[in-house]
């Protein structure tokens, strides 16, 4: 099988290719215990706290669907997550 090389295009993600916000969250919950028992306790409000004293950038959508995850492992949220299909960026406000 062989396999041709992907290139994003330049400001715009193609149709099942993951927000690179979805990986910033998921790193920052493999390097961090505390930011992960949030995460999978509470998404919404490990959203609204952020990490390292960034936001993540979400639109509503993708922040609602990350909330609704309700996972006991990180590979079981990391999973859900990836089966979204919303994967566009923008801002996530905190409230919603």
């Amino acid at each position: 099988m062989t396999y041709a090389p992907v290139s994003a295009s330049r400001g715009s993600r193609r149709t099942g290719q993951m927000n690179p916000e979805f990986s910033r969250l998921l790193t920052a919950a493999v390097v961090n215990a505390h930011f992960r028992e949030m995460l999978l306790n509470n998404p919404s409000k490990a959203l609204a706290c952020g990490y390292g004293g960034e936001a993540f950038h979400l639109v509503s959508e993708e922040c609602k669907h990350i909330s609704s995850i309700r996972a006991t492992t990180l590979a079981d949220f990391a999973n859900q997550l990836s089966q979204f299909a919303g994967y566009t960026s923008g801002a996530c406000a905190t409230g919603d």
